[in-house]
C-alpha cells in the first residue's frame, strides 16, 4: 500500500522532508519510517495489545499511529522539536476524528529522549537513528534501571541500525539479539534497511 492510502485511512499527515534542523549535532533529522516497512515488520514481530511501546523521536507520529491502529498498543511518542510535536498532536486530534470507538491510549510528549521517565507498563522501544550514541546509552541505561525495579520482556527495536547502536548493546548491556527482520525491496542494496531486535528478560 503506498502512503496516500494509509495517511488517508488514518487521517493523519506524516510525509514530507524535514524543512527545519535541529542545532544539536546529537539529533538527526526527521525521516518517517515507510509504511512498506512497517508492513514487513507488523508482518513478523507481534504487537498486541497488551503492549505499551515507545517511539524515541517520534516525529510527527507515523510509527505510533499505525501500531495503535491495526494493534490497538498503548503508544507513547518522545519528540524534543517542539514544531514536530505540535504535528502529532494535531495528528492526534485528526486520528480520533475517524476513530471514535478506539481507547485514547495515544500519548505525545515534548522532551528530551534521556528525560523521559520508563513507566513500569513500557515493554517495547521503538529507534529510527534518532539521535547520537551518547544520548542512546543514556536512554537504554534508563531502561535497564525500570527493568531492575520491576521485571518484564522487554524489546528494543532498531530500524535502519547504527553500527555505534549496535556495538553498544552487545558490548555494554545484557540485551540479546533475537531477530534480524529484512525489509526486502531495500535490503539488497543496503543492508542497513532491516529491523533488529533486542531482548532482555527470556522467561
Amino acid at each position: 500500500m503506498d502512503e496516500q492510502y494509509y495517511e488517508k485511512l488514518m487521517n493523519i499527515k506524516t510525509s514530507g522532508e524535514q524543512k527545519i534542523f535541529n542545532e544539536s549535532l546529537h539529533y538527526n533529522r526527521y525521516e518517517p519510517t515507510s509504511y512498506t516497512a512497517l508492513e514487513i515488520l507488523s508482518e513478523q514481530y507481534t504487537f498486541t495489545a497488551e503492549d505499551s511501546i515507545v517511539d524515541f523521536g517520534c516525529g510527527k507520529g507515523r510509527f505510533v499511529f499505525y501500531i495503535n491502529h491495526f494493534f490497538s498498543s498503548a503508544m507513547t511518542g518522545i519528540e524534543m522539536n517542539k514544531f514536530f510535536y505540535t504535528e502529532s498532536v494535531d495528528n492526534k486530534r485528526n486520528y480520533f476524528k475517524i476513530n471514535k470507538n478506539k481507547t485514547d491510549n495515544i500519548h505525545f510528549l515534548n522532551s528530551f529522549a534521556e528525560k523521559y521517565k520508563i513507566n513500569p507498563s513500557d515493554n517495547k522501544f521503538y529507534f529510527f537513528n534518532p539521535f547520537s550514541v551518547q544520548i542512546f546509552a543514556k536512554v537504554i541505561k534508563n531502561i535497564l534501571v525500570s527493568y531492575e525495579e520491576y521485571e518484564r520482556i522487554v524489546d528494543i527495536i532498531l530500524y535502519y541500525p547504527s553500527d555505534d547502536y549496535i556495538y553498544f548493546l552487545e558490548t555494554s548491556t545484557p540485551f540479546l539479539l533475537i531477530n534480524e527482520i529484512k525489509v526486502s525491496y531495500l535490503y539488497d542494496n543496503d543492508n542497513r534497511h532491516s529491523f533488529l531486535i533486542y531482548r532482555l528478560g527470556y522467561r
